[in-house]
């Protein structure tokens, strides 16, 4: 069961959904592994990371909007978080995503950024949204410039320090592949 009032949205491999309580032990192991979580934020205990979860979901609550949890549809399991993130001091809305270990490789992440891009759009009628990404996180970077999205400015994350921010093209500049790429499974398609 959804804990938000969040929309299931359907993509060619991936489920976005609202988090469930099932979902916590996944996000728990992301965050656990410093070498994962420090382009979000760090590594966190599990009660850190429990509040994080239940930040997100209050996120939710507040603005109508969060992080999804992206499910694999081949196998059912949480695959990662990708959503929406406009927290107290953020500059804007952010388009943000994490995959989770053994997820990464396949696409998940560039399939389920575009979905959540597309619903803040045509949905929740957003004419811009950005990505906030550490310096040195060159995974990141790369998916951001797939998605269409160009750097714009450095400055101070009041959660994080010292930030990159990427512009995301607006909704009639978009499109559901960045021009010059694929989503067919090829190596370019992947982050």
């Amino acid at each position: 069961m959804s804990l938000t009032q969040a929309p299931v949205l359907d993509s060619t491999h991936l489920i976005l959904r609202g988090p469930e309580l099932h979902d916590f032990d996944s996000l728990a192991a992301f965050f656990a592994d410093p070498d994962r979580a420090w382009g979000f934020g760090g590594a966190e205990t599990r009660p850190d990371a429990w509040r994080w979860w239940a930040c997100n979901i209050g996120h939710w609550h507040i603005h109508g909007y969060g992080y999804f949890t992206i499910e694999d549809k081949a196998s059912g399991a949480p695959a990662g978080i990708c959503g929406i993130w406009n927290p107290e001091g953020w500059p804007e809305p952010e388009l943000g995503w994490v995959v989770f270990e053994g997820f990464e490789g396949r696409g998940i992440a560039h399939e389920a950024a575009l979905r959540a891009r597309r619903y803040a759009y045509e949905d929740l009628g957003f004419t811009t949204l950005t990505s906030n990404i550490l310096p040195g996180n060159t995974r990141s970077v790369a998916l951001a410039e797939r998605l269409g999205a160009v750097f714009e400015r450095e400055y101070d994350n009041v959660s994080m320090g010292r930030d990159m921010l990427y512009r995301h093209p607006g909704p009639d500049a978009a499109t559901d592949t960045a021009p010059g790429r694929d989503d067919d499974g090829s190596v370019e398609a992947y982050a």
